[in-house]
């Protein structure tokens, strides 16, 4: 009888083979006294040191494989299992508890990986399973043979037909050295949206399903399945009649995708002769390869704060001057807007030593920080400005409540000029300033805002949130906190009319852009560009031509 699992998906798509299921590892490792600390700690660095050359080994395979953007997720893990807090908690416990290594490995690691996913921030809690898979990879070293050469994980795929591999969960370096042209999909009991293992399967084409839950098991294994990538959906033992209706979505799902590639070079024009310019959201420079892959017209958000996120403190001007130069050059003369540092409310970053708060989307917050700590401001806007030189790069301003705000930051970006001119240093003298707008207030005060910028960018996430009065990080809401809301489609209809009033351009750059049941109501209302994950460029594009 056929049974429905339900679960995140994380990849779309539709997969249809039998399942096989990889065995859980490490449900225990064993304590026990050793008599020799420090031969112990010596056996773990020689683990440590091992690890570090797989994970190098598995970086290579990674940039060869999917490129420098997701290879580097192997530079974080060898930066972890190099963390001088890491290493003094194993060596720590193994020198005062004379514990073994593998013990002392899998206690730090489990405390690391709580401290991870108590943070209020969704992309940190993500690295808790970055720290567990470093750590089981050293559990395994040391567990292992003298001989064996840790590729268990790739060992342990089975030979024959393709198949759809389940698991407890699985780690960023089992992703990577799974067999594409085995594996037709996967699904893990556990998992979030936001690790690196579901950005690999996004990378690979692969449909995925994450946080199935404990129903997944072992069980499972040699069943005949379904996987729905786009639904979260698992349908094990298919009858007939659902076989064959997910059978014609998959011919139906790779014939839209043939064409859609003969979309790409064609002008994003309705049959009316509207046009809507086409560009990419990304949040860091590896990205941009995926960017050209799909055809974007442009950037028209790229989330600066990642650099922030992904550093362990202030990232410095020149680090931020190369990436910033780096897409600029990637991208041509297509405009890239780069939004300025959006830290706070979900996006936490220690070293900011941000208070607590009881409501930090209605806190201390993106622009807030920024002109209240021009020292950090200045860092990045002299980096934008330089890079400024190398393409076609935009400023924009997140958070933007009032014209003050707007004037303030225009005064700290003369200044950072004044200072580069003096310095003899090139940047383009007619960089575009922009501003998001995502608060009721901004709508409220567009016309007096479009005089002093020259573009406005809609991010509807943060719209609806304060527009409904909704949390859009509370699981209760969802229900409420309705994006096709007649009050936010207003909101967004009376911003993009005191755009135009003003003669400067409108779009939109949160999730609601690449939403298909809302693109008649863009061009009605005349929205200028839209700017959308990658892969969905060329799907709009389809829509708008067939308007």
């Amino acid at each position: 009888m056929m049974r429905r699992l339900r679960g995140t998906g994380v990849s779309s798509g539709i997969a249809i083979g039998r399942i096989h299921v990889l065995a859980a590892k490490h449900d225990e490792v064993q304590r026990y006294v050793v008599k020799d600390a420090d031969a112990e700690i010596a056996r773990f660095r020689r683990a440590q040191d091992r690890a570090l050359q797989q994970l190098k080994q598995l970086r290579d395979k990674a940039a060869k494989d999917f490129g420098e953007g997701k290879a580097e997720l192997f530079d974080t893990h060898q930066l972890m299992l190099r963390d001088p807090d890491y290493l003094e908690s194993v060596e720590g416990l193994i020198s005062s508890s004379k514990v073994n290594a593998e013990y002392a490995v899998h206690s730090t690691a489990e405390q690391f990986a709580a401290m991870f996913r108590a943070m209020d921030s969704s992309y940190m809690q993500a690295r808790a399973a970055d720290v567990r898979d470093v750590s089981s990879r050293v559990i395994d070293i040391l567990q292992a043979p003298a001989e064996a050469d840790g590729q268990q994980e790739a060992d342990a795929q089975p030979q024959g037909e393709p198949y759809i591999l389940a698991a407890q969960d699985l780690d960023p370096s089992e992703t990577v050295q799974l067999d594409r042209s085995k594996v037709l999909a996967f699904v893990t009991a556990e998992g979030s949206a936001n690790s690196h293992t579901s950005i690999l399967a996004r990378s690979m084409g692969l449909p995925a399903i994450v946080g199935i839950g404990d129903e997944l098991n072992e069980d499972f294994d040699g069943v005949y399945a379904i996987v729905d990538g786009s639904q979260g959906e698992l349908l094990l033992d298919p009858d007939a009649e659902t076989l064959h209706e997910y059978q014609s979505s998959q011919q139906r799902i790779e014939e839209h995708r043939r064409l859609l590639q003969e979309l790409k070079g064609k002008p994003t024009v309705s049959s009316s002769g509207q046009r809507i310019r086409l560009y990419a959201n990304i949040a860091n420079p590896e990205e941009v390869d995926n960017v050209l892959a799909n055809d974007a017209e442009g950037i028209g958000l790229f989330r600066s704060e990642f650099l922030y996120l992904e550093s362990e403190d202030f990232p410095t001007e020149e680090f931020q001057f190369n990436a910033y130069k780096q897409v600029a050059q990637k991208m041509g003369d297509r405009l890239i807007v780069i939004r300025t540092l959006d830290i706070g409310a979900d996006k936490q970053v220690a070293y900011f030593g941000l208070d607590k708060e009881d409501n930090p989307a209605l806190g201390y917050r993106a622009i807030r920080i920024c002109l209240t700590q021009p020292e950090i401001f200045k860092v990045q806007l002299r980096a934008l400005l330089r890079a400024s030189a190398f393409g076609n790069i935009a400023i924009m301003l997140p958070m933007i409540t009032s014209v003050d705000e707007v004037r303030r930051s225009k005064a700290i970006i003369e200044e950072v000029k004044t200072e580069l001119r003096a310095q003899d240093i090139e940047f383009n003298e007619g960089i575009q300033l922009g501003i998001m707008v995502e608060t009721p207030a901004s709508v409220v005060m567009a016309p007096e805002l479009a005089k002093e910028v020259d573009f406005f960018s809609i991010g509807t996430n943060d719209l609806t949130q304060y527009t409904l009065a909704c949390d859009r990080q509370n699981q209760k809401l969802h229900q409420f906190a309705d994006p096709h809301s007649p009050a936010v489609l207003r909101m967004i209809e009376m911003t993009v009319t005191a755009a135009h009033k003003a003669g400067i351009w409108c779009g939109i750059c949160g999730e609601l852009g690449a939403d298909l049941t809302l693109t008649d109501t863009y061009l009605r209302i005349g929205v200028d560009e839209l700017s959308v994950s990658a892969p969905m460029i060329l799907p709009l594009r389809g829509v708008i031509r067939g308007r």
